[in-house]
């Protein structure tokens, strides 16, 4: 073999070993978000723990919504959020009581029920908050939420969406819930621009993931009461 033959393999080598290095460095630092994210508990059962400033620093390099809030690619699960909240009570024109977007009844107990863009969290989406016990799953949608990264949690009272406000808080992604069921339910709604809206995206999304995109599933059934 001549001198650049061996030349070139040692660099195959070494780009190698770098890249498998970059994984495991990356892997632990994932192990251990996940180790303060699990361990960390609220003050008081009700506020979220803060979120971690690796988590902060992260995000500020990814580009934002209008709200300034980052815009994750689909398989960063441990996400830095703005989090409002809303209720059935509130009784906005065209809401359907206490029925979600799924056809389902809205959640509040072990398992809780969020609203959100389907084309940034798709339907089924189940995560959990810094510092809460309870399971949160995507299952409602809300014209104010299209075009940005907002999880909208829904509270049974009005007392309750009032002592929530708005806050920024650290999520973790249990599982990334499926466009195809997203778009079954969307496409016939496109009458509604904010319907159209996430229809659109997220064909957009799966397209250019292509067959590789591991949301476009039918095994995301939405998590029940525990």
């Amino acid at each position: 073999m001549t001198l650049v033959g061996l030349s070139g393999l040692a660099a195959l080598l070494f780009s190698s070993c770098s890249s498998t290095e970059t994984v495991r460095v990356m892997d632990k630092e994932r192990a251990k978000q996940i180790a303060a994210f699990s361990a960390a508990k609220s003050d008081n059962g009700y506020d979220p723990a803060p979120a971690d400033p690796a988590v902060l620093a992260q995000a500020a390099d990814l580009p934002k919504d209008k709200h300034g809030m980052p815009t994750y690619p689909d398989d960063v699960t441990h996400r830095y959020v703005r989090a409002t909240a809303y209720s059935h009570m509130q009784n906005e024109p065209g809401a359907p009581g206490r029925m979600n977007a799924a056809g389902g009844i809205l959640k509040y107990g072990n398992v809780r029920s969020v609203a959100a863009d389907w084309s940034r969290y798709p339907l089924g989406t189940t995560f959990k908050i810094k510092g809460l016990p309870h399971l949160y799953v995507v299952d409602d949608y809300g014209s104010a939420l299209t075009n940005t990264n907002t999880i909208d949690m829904f509270h049974p009272t009005l007392a309750g969406i009032k002592r929530w406000g708005v806050r920024n808080l650290e999520i973790d992604i249990v599982k990334m819930g499926s466009y195809e069921r997203s778009l079954a339910l969307l496409k016939g709604r496109q009458g509604y621009w904010h319907c159209k809206d996430m229809y659109d995206n997220a064909i957009a999304k799966v397209k250019a993931a292509g067959p590789a995109v591991a949301s476009v599933q039918d095994e995301s059934a939405e998590p029940q009461e525990g």
